[in-house]
């Protein structure tokens, strides 16, 4: 049974809407779990990444999923016996809202390590800037995270080794900019900063937990980020696999060699080079040399406890 007709089934059965946390809980009590055909170590985190993927990237979806936080899923060809008003599909106990960043920057790297690694398949180190000379660097400033995506986890053996063999290993390198939130007060800064830090990579991100939902707010960062091609992707405390991308990133298919040179001055940055180079050569990826990917219940209690 894959994990999305583990999903099929138990939300047929149950007849309502259901988080995925939920259908992992009520498919391990009715014993359907044992019939997964998978042998991760993280199966409840891969069910979530998988129907919520599914759910929103797939227009023949047998699933669909509610606007409520955190999200519920229901089968389509459910939808007209179901109730999905607001009251049925909200949580049980109100949702107190955490006070107004009551939490720094740093404590928003776990959130993005953990959608980067179900949802964008890449591996992230965090990039610390004490590690850097200033006297060597002078005004230099690296990203916050930096990550890697490898066709080692979604191509077959055959094909990664024909790429490899006529020098196309079509790993992309990633740059993500961190703020706790964008509006008006940051979003130049905060942008061109972005830009400034990923230039040397295939794809840049500026990435936020709050982003300014006002229309003439949106229009700009829509304009800088088509203009730039920095992508932009909010993210959800409460519900981590309810991160989004706002705005896609564009893709460079050349690599700043020049400026990669420069930013290796920062061990960090150096260390993850190194990785990235074994792990292409040895075909095998070493995850205890990137950011630890924590449980999605870590994830869910309040940042920087």
């Amino acid at each position: 049974m894959t994990f999305l007709e583990l999903a099929e089934r138990v939300l047929s059965e149950v007849k309502r809407p259901l988080t995925a946390n939920e259908i992992w809980t009520v498919a391990t009590e009715k014993g359907y779990v044992r019939q997964l055909n998978s042998e991760g170590k993280t199966p409840r985190a891969t069910l979530a990444a998988q129907i919520y993927v599914n759910a929103k990237d797939n227009p023949k979806s047998t699933f669909s999923q509610t606007d409520s936080s955190p999200r519920k899923f229901f089968l389509k060809s459910q939808v007209h016996q179901l109730d999905l008003s607001d009251k049925a599909v909200s949580n049980e106990e109100s949702v107190v809202k955490k006070k107004r960043f009551d939490f720094l920057e740093k404590d928003l790297h776990p959130y993005l390590t953990y959608y980067a690694y179900y949802h964008l398949h890449c591996y992230t180190k965090t990039i610390k800037h004490s590690q850097s000379s200033k006297k060597e660097f002078g005004e230099w400033v690296h990203p916050d995270i930096v990550g890697c995506y490898f066709p080692l986890d979604d191509w077959r053996q055959e094909v990664y080794e024909l790429s490899s063999s006529i020098g196309n290993i079509s790993i992309r390198l990633l740059s993500f900019e961190l703020k706790r939130e964008l509006s008006f007060g940051n979003l130049r800064e905060s942008f061109f900063q972005a830009v400034s830090n990923s230039s040397w990579a295939n794809q840049g991100y500026l990435v936020a937990a709050e982003v300014s939902e006002e229309e003439e707010f949106r229009s700009e960062l829509s304009r800088l980020s088509t203009s730039f091609g920095i992508g932009v992707i909010k993210l959800n405390l409460e519900d981590p696999h309810s991160s989004e991308i706002v705005f896609p990133a564009k893709s460079r298919e050349v690599l700043d060699w020049e400026t990669i040179n420069k930013l290796t001055m920062n061990s960090d940055f150096k260390e993850f080079i190194s990785t990235v180079k074994i792990d292409i050569t040895s075909k095998k990826i070493h995850k205890k040399e990137y950011d630890p990917v924590v449980d999605i219940e870590t994830l869910k209690r309040k940042p920087g406890t």
